[in-house]
């Protein structure tokens, strides 16, 4: 079944999804970027709260493929225990070195989610590459919230070839980028292990707005919703 993953900027916005019964509780700041980072004392916050009944994710932040710095940030995680650890492709740096750094890293219970812009150039053979250095699943999201939604920049054949890619490789896969509640049952029939939502849970679907528990409710029962016969 397909899950719904919310995104949150802090502690209040966790509690208001969390009693909603979302699947994944996903830290990040949108005001900061794509991928903006909490502050690690709101992460370690959240945490001790929402922890015990929900996954926890959080990103890194929007931070360029350096070794050594993407290294230093999934251990910062690490030790919040953050059960997945997202970390975003970006354009600049060396991808290649940065995920043969990351195999040496130690994380213990917490898990490496490498999100995928859509929205960027990217090829399908690194979802093996992803996975041969210990990587635990994939996103694919959007970089420029202003291009266009996920569904607008990807066919559904090429959506459906990454979800499918992903399942050979045995990772977990996630579908996000300004997704909207009209894009749910085009996107469910995909299969993918969960979709992401922020700007779709926010009054007047601006992403560093507040959350609209109407709207979060609308998407968790649609992201629920039976297949029609």
């Amino acid at each position: 079944m397909t899950g719904m993953l919310a995104s949150v900027n802090s502690l209040a916005e966790a509690k208001i999804v969390l009693a909603a019964k979302v699947d994944i509780i996903d830290l990040k700041q949108p005001a900061q970027g794509a991928l903006g980072a909490l502050p690690y004392a709101e992460i370690a916050q959240i945490i001790a709260h929402c922890q015990a009944h929900c996954p926890i994710s959080a990103t890194i932040g929007d931070l360029p493929l350096e070794p050594e710095l993407i290294s230093n940030a999934v251990l910062s995680l690490v030790q919040l225990k953050v059960n997945y650890i997202k970390i975003g492709l970006f354009p600049t740096g060396d991808l290649l070195a940065t995920v043969a750094a990351l195999q040496s890293v130690d994380l213990a219970d917490s898990k490496l989610i490498a999100v995928i812009f859509a929205d960027l150039p990217f090829q399908l053979e690194w979802l093996s590459v992803l996975k041969q250095a210990n990587f635990s699943g994939v996103m694919l999201d959007t970089m420029n919230k202003q291009q266009g939604g996920l569904t607008h920049l990807l066919s559904a054949h090429a959506i459906a070839e990454f979800v499918q890619t992903a399942r050979q490789q045995d990772l977990l896969c996630g579908l996000a980028g300004s997704l909207r509640l009209s894009d749910i049952a085009e996107l469910r029939v995909h299969q993918a292990d969960y979709l992401g939502f922020r700007g779709a849970l926010c009054v007047q679907h601006e992403r560093v707005g507040q959350l609209d528990l109407a709207a979060i409710n609308s998407i968790y029962h649609a992201v629920r919703a039976r297949p029609s016969l």
